[in-house]
């Protein structure tokens, strides 16, 4: 099985959830006997991707392709899949994935498994999508031929991706008949105020059994002393208490953290899906039957109150 993974790139760093969804390309390698190519239209990016493990690294550089636009970027891939025949095209399901991935389906006139948070390999290889905010999981089968399949973020940790030394190798493509019909504009900036929680390592997240606006303060100590970012439930948002560029779940970010705190977060679906990819969960909670206990690495039942302002003293004074 031969595997072909887009490497979505901004200003020559790596979008990580392309990494994300080159390490399960890797899993999917591993258990098909497949091999792993990485595709990239930036050559600044290709010595860190060759240092992983997959067969090549292929670049692609044209002045077309500095700036996404979605009929560059179709045509590119649209030219390479062609000549290199991929049994599986996979993009990490990101909003400049979701432009043009499906386009390239329709142009290849392949399926696209979109938005999969895993995979198995039993009988035959399957792609697990969450359907109806997460509330049941579905399978997916492609039966023949080619397709194209893109993983949730937080599907896969990078930190498990298997590295190695690859080739790079040039490859050309014709965008000449590619139209210019869509003309972006300036790129879209976050409001200064607006906070990426992706790229903190730790962070404390509360939820409505923080009780009160003041008392978000407790929390705020614990994610200073451990140095990282604080962030909320959609309760928390919704009441006025932290702004919404914090709030974790299906409608706000989606996180991976190698710490993710939660104080009296229930643990509702829809918060599920923003932060289960974190490598540690710790849960403090009062209520036993919290359903965030489930995916917890550790749990504490208590009162946050007592024990937070005593945790933030003992790491305060280690």
């Amino acid at each position: 099985m031969k595997i072909l993974v887009y490497i979505q790139q901004d200003e020559g760093k790596i979008n990580s959830v392309s990494l994300e969804a080159l390490k399960g390309a890797q899993d999917i390698a591993a258990q098909t006997n497949g091999t792993v190519s990485a595709l990239s239209f930036n050559a600044d990016v290709c010595s860190q991707l060759a240092g992983y493990d997959v067969a090549e690294v292929l670049v692609v550089e044209d002045d077309n392709l500095n700036t996404f636009n979605p009929l560059f970027y179709l045509k590119a891939l649209e030219d390479i899949a062609k000549a290199e025949s991929p049994d599986i095209i996979v993009f990490g399901h990101t909003y400049e994935a979701r432009d043009w991935a499906p386009r390239l389906s329709a142009r290849l006139d392949i399926p696209f498994i979109s938005d999969c948070i895993g995979f198995k390999n039993e009988d035959e290889l399957t792609f697990i999508r969450s359907i109806y905010q997460g509330k049941f999981n579905s399978d997916s089968v492609v039966n023949n031929g080619a397709f194209i399949v893109s993983f949730q973020s937080g599907a896969f940790r990078v930190d498990g991706l298997q590295s190695g030394s690859a080739d790079i190798r040039q490859v050309t493509v014709d965008l000449s008949g590619a139209g210019d019909s869509i003309a972006p504009e300036e790129k879209f900036q976050e409001a200064e105020q607006a906070i990426d929680l992706n790229q903190a390592d730790v962070i404390v997240s509360v939820g409505r059994g923080i009780g009160k606006e003041e008392n978000i303060e407790l929390a705020r100590e614990l994610s200073k002393t451990l140095g990282g970012e604080i962030a909320s439930s959609r309760p928390v948002v919704d009441a006025g208490w932290l702004e919404s560029s914090r709030q974790v779940g299906s409608s706000g970010q989606t996180v991976s953290p190698k710490l993710y705190l939660a104080l009296g977060i229930s643990g509702a679906i829809q918060h599920i899906v923003g932060m289960k990819g974190s490598k540690n969960i710790v849960v403090i909670n009062k209520d036993k039957n919290a359903p965030l206990f489930e995916i917890a690495d550790y749990g504490v039942v208590g009162d946050i109150f007592e024990i937070v302002p005593k945790l933030t003293e003992k790491l305060q004074n280690a």
